[in-house]
C-alpha cells in the first residue's frame, strides 16, 4: 500500500512537474511560481497564449488525435516503417495503457493544459493593472480551451470516465475518477460559465490570439466558438433542444463559407510547430481505401467531391502487415496547413440531427441536402424512411465533410452504437471503443481502477 502510494505521489509529481513551465510561442517561459505570486498582465498575456499552444499539443502529430483517433475510425492508416505498433497495437491491440505514445497517448497533455488554465484564472483576479472587463476576457476565454480539453479526453476514454479535479498537491491522492456524464456536465457547465465571462469581456482581449482564431479575435466573436463548441458537447450527451439553443448563437451559417471556423494553426518559424499530418508521399500516413470504394456518385457518374478533394491515388500500392491502400490524403497540402477544431460545415450537420431529434424532420432535409449539394456536388435526397435512414445519412454526409479532421467517424459510429460497421482488414484486426487509462494513472490509484487498467 506504502509503495503503491509511493509510486502514485511521484507519478503525480512528475503530472506536477511537467506543469511548471507554462508552454508559450516562442517567449521566454512564465514560471508558474512567478505567475501565481507576482502576476503582472505581460505575465497573464504569455500564460493566456501559451493555453493555445497547450491545447494543439497532441493533436497533429503523426501519433496524435487526429491521426490515432482516424487509424480507430478506419480513416486513415499510418505504415510508419519504424514503429509497427501503429498496426500491432492500434488494429490489432490490445491497447496498452503503458505505450505512452499510443494506447496510454491523449491524456497527459491535456490535462497539463487544464492546470494550466487554472493556475492562469487564479492569477487573473489577483493582477493589478487589467481592467475587470479585461480580467473577465480572460477567464472566458481559459474556461472555454479547458472545455474543449476536457472534450478531447473523454473523447478519448469515453465510459471509463475520467479525473476532473486537477488542483491536486503532488503528495495528496490522485483525483477521483468520475463518470462520463460527469465529465461532460462539468464541460457544458464550463462553457456556460465562460459565456457568462466572455459577454461581460469588453471589446478585446488583453492578449492576440493565432492565425487560426481570426474570426473569433474578439470577446464577443469568441462566444460564436464557446457556443459552436457548446452545440457539439449537447449533441454527444444527446440534449438536441441545448443543441439548437446554442447554434442561435455561434457562427453557424449557410451564407458563409463552410470552411469558416476555429482552427490550430501551424508553422516552420522558431520554437513553433509544424503540421506532422502533411505526409504527401504516404511515407507514414494513408487513406483507408474504403473513402473511395463508400463514396457516392455526384449526378455526372464522378466521385463525392469531398472524397475526390481530400485523398489522391499514389503511384504505387503501400503494402505493409498484410494490409494495403494507394491513396494519400491532401486535406493537409504542407506542414504549415491549420487542423479544423470546429467548422460551419459540422454545424449545418449537428443542425440537422437536432432538427431530426426535435421532430423538424423537414428542416433536417433541407440540411442535409445543402451538405450533399453544395460540399459533395451530389443530387439531394428525398425524405428519411425511418431513423436509421436518418442516422446513416448523417454519419455518411459526417464522414466526409469532417474527414480526418478529428476522430469523428470513430466518435459517431461510437454514439450511434455503429462500432460494429467499422471495416477490418483482417479478421485478426479488432475495433476498439475507447483508449486504456495510461499506467501510470493506475499505478497511482489504490486500487487501480477496475476498467481501463491493463
Amino acid at each position: 500500500m506504502k509503495a503503491s502510494r509511493i509510486i502514485g505521489a511521484i507519478a503525480t509529481l512528475l503530472f506536477v512537474s511537467a506543469c511548471k513551465d507554462l508552454i508559450v510561442p516562442d517567449y521566454n517561459n512564465t514560471s508558474i511560481d512567478d505567475l501565481t505570486s507576482s502576476p503582472t498582465p505581460t505575465k497573464i498575456t504569455q500564460a493566456a497564449q501559451g493555453l493555445l499552444v497547450g491545447t494543439r499539443v497532441g493533436i497533429g502529430e503523426q501519433n496524435g488525435y487526429v491521426s490515432l483517433l482516424g487509424i480507430l475510425g478506419r480513416e486513415s492508416y499510418n505504415f510508419d516503417p519504424a514503429d509497427p505498433r501503429f498496426i500491432t497495437e492500434m488494429l490489432i491491440g490490445p491497447l496498452d495503457g503503458g505505450s505512452p505514445a499510443f494506447g496510454g497517448n491523449l491524456f497527459a497533455a491535456p490535462y497539463r493544459n487544464i492546470r494550466n488554465a487554472n493556475l492562469l484564472l487564479g492569477a487573473v483576479d489577483k493582477v493589478v493593472g487589467l481592467s475587470a472587463s479585461q480580467k473577465s476576457a480572460v477567464q472566458g476565454f481559459a474556461k472555454t480551451i479547458q472545455a474543449l480539453d476536457f472534450l478531447n479526453v473523454i473523447n478519448t476514454r469515453d465510459d471509463l470516465g475520467a479525473p476532473l479535479d486537477v488542483n491536486i498537491g503532488p503528495t495528496d491522492d490522485p483525483a477521483p475518477i468520475v463518470s462520463k456524464a460527469a465529465i461532460f456536465t462539468a464541460i457544458s457547465t464550463l462553457l456556460d460559465d465562460g459565456l457568462t465571462a466572455l459577454n461581460a469581456g469588453g471589446t478585446a482581449f488583453p492578449f492576440a490570439l493565432s492565425p487560426g482564431f481570426s474570426s473569433f479575435a474578439t470577446p464577443a466573436e469568441f462566444t460564436k466558438f464557446n457556443r459552436a463548441l457548446k452545440a457539439r458537447v449537447e449533441a454527444y450527451r444527446g440534449n438536441y433542444g441545448a443543441v439548437l439553443t446554442a447554434l442561435s448563437g455561434s457562427f453557424l451559417d449557410t451564407n458563409a463559407p463552410i470552411t469558416l471556423g476555429a482552427y490550430h494553426s501551424y508553422s516552420t518559424g522558431s520554437g513553433d510547430t509544424p503540421n506532422a499530418l502533411f505526409d504527401p508521399t504516404g511515407r507514414a500516413i494513408l487513406a483507408h481505401p474504403s473513402i473511395v470504394t463508400d463514396a457516392e456518385k455526384k449526378p455526372d457518374g464522378t466521385l463525392d467531391a469531398r472524397a475526390l478533394a481530400k485523398v489522391t491515388k499514389l503511384p504505387d500500392v503501400h503494402t505493409v502487415q498484410g494490409i494495403s491502400t494507394d491513396l494519400v490524403f491532401t486535406i493537409y497540402n504542407s506542414n504549415t496547413a491549420p487542423i479544423p477544431i470546429i467548422r460551419n460545415e459540422e454545424l449545418i450537420l449537428l443542425r440537422a440531427e437536432a432538427r431530426y431529434f426535435t421532430s423538424d424532420v423537414a428542416g433536417a432535409l433541407t440540411d442535409i441536402n445543402l451538405i450533399r449539394t453544395t460540399s459533395g456536388g451530389l443530387a439531394p435526397r428525398g425524405p428519411f424512411t425511418s431513423s436509421a435512414d436518418f442516422v446513416t445519412e448523417l454519419l455518411k454526409q459526417r464522414r466526409y465533410s469532417l474527414l480526418f479532421e478529428g476522430g469523428h467517424r470513430w466518435i459517431d459510429t461510437r454514439r450511434f452504437g455503429l462500432l460494429s460497421t467499422l471495416p477490418k482488414a483482417l479478421p485478426t484486426h479488432n475495433i476498439f471503443s475507447r483508449f486504456p487509462f495510461p499506467e501510470a494513472e493506475c499505478l497511482a490509484r489504490v486500487p487501480a481502477p477496475t476498467q481501463g487498467c491493463t
